[in-house]
């Protein structure tokens, strides 16, 4: 299912990050998708709201023009009246590609919601344009993202908690630098409570590179794992008592390298 924009446009792709992408010796993630947004000629937008560092939003606007990218600005969106100015909206929409740092995804729910600027976020990716998060920046990604939750390898009731997402896609939900801090409990929690979703766990330099047409292919040094909830048949979430294992029957579970693909819409495995 190709999803279309306004005036039938086809929209751009989606890039959630696992975080800690390699950025100077090989930084084979950025570097594509620079180059999907038009290499020299692209012109990128960097939000750093997530990060209390004044200096990230710098930072990776120099990555960006070492790898070739001439037009790189960054949007230091520190407050909410931040999201209506109109230079930044201006910028929002001369731009073929958005970036968002890491950082803590709460800022960018409660900075960002309801404001003008991710409304011009999401229309533009469903106008074309190429959207990129990193770490935090890619929780903020789906409609229902994951706001925390206690790092561990088994499923609990309250296993994990959600806020409103920037809503670019409903049919995922998001969870970074996945294998590195053990979060396969908090994913399998949060397909527990919404089972229309593919859980997608990122794992650190790792990307997942999805197409107007819902196709993720993996990209980068890591794996995702992909928690399938397609054909689970019980779920004990609305029943167990706050803290304890939940049980999940009939889950299918993926671990997909460089070069693997996974359909969103049909949730099919394609292997290179």
């Amino acid at each position: 299912m190709t999803i279309q924009g306004t005036e039938g446009l086809q929209r751009g792709y989606i890039v959630p990050i696992g975080g800690a992408e390699e950025k100077l010796k090989k930084p084979i993630i950025l570097q594509k998708f620079a180059e999907l947004c038009g290499g020299k000629n692209a012109r990128l937008a960097i939000i750093p709201t997530a990060s209390k560092l004044k200096e990230t939003g710098q930072n990776y606007i120099d990555i960006f023009r070492d790898i070739g990218v001439d037009h790189c600005v960054g949007l230091p969106i520190e407050e909410r009246a931040d999201s209506e100015r109109e230079d930044y909206l201006r910028e929002l929409k001369e731009a073929n590609g958005i970036f968002i740092t890491g950082g803590n995804q709460l800022r960018l729910s409660t900075i960002m919601g309801g404001t003008s600027v991710a409304q011009m976020i999401r229309r533009r990716n469903a106008d074309g344009v190429h959207f990129a998060g990193t770490s935090a920046g890619a929780a903020f990604v789906p409609e229902h993202m994951i706001a925390g939750g206690k790092n561990s390898p088994t499923p609990r009731e309250g296993g994990v908690t959600f806020a409103p997402g920037l809503g670019l896609t409903n049919r995922i939900v998001v969870d970074q630098h996945f294998r590195q801090r053990d979060r396969l409990g908090r994913l399998l929690s949060a397909v527990a409570y919404n089972p229309f979703v593919s859980g997608i766990g990122i794992d650190e330099n790792t990307a997942a590179f999805i197409d107007p047409d819902g196709m993720l292919e993996v990209i980068g040094t890591g794996s995702i794992t992909v928690v399938d909830p397609s054909e689970l048949s019980h779920s004990s979430m609305g029943s167990k008592s706050r803290g304890t294992p939940i049980n999940l029957t009939n889950l299918r579970l993926h671990l997909l390298s460089a070069g693997a693909k996974y359909d969103i819409n049909t949730r099919q495995v394609f292997l290179d």
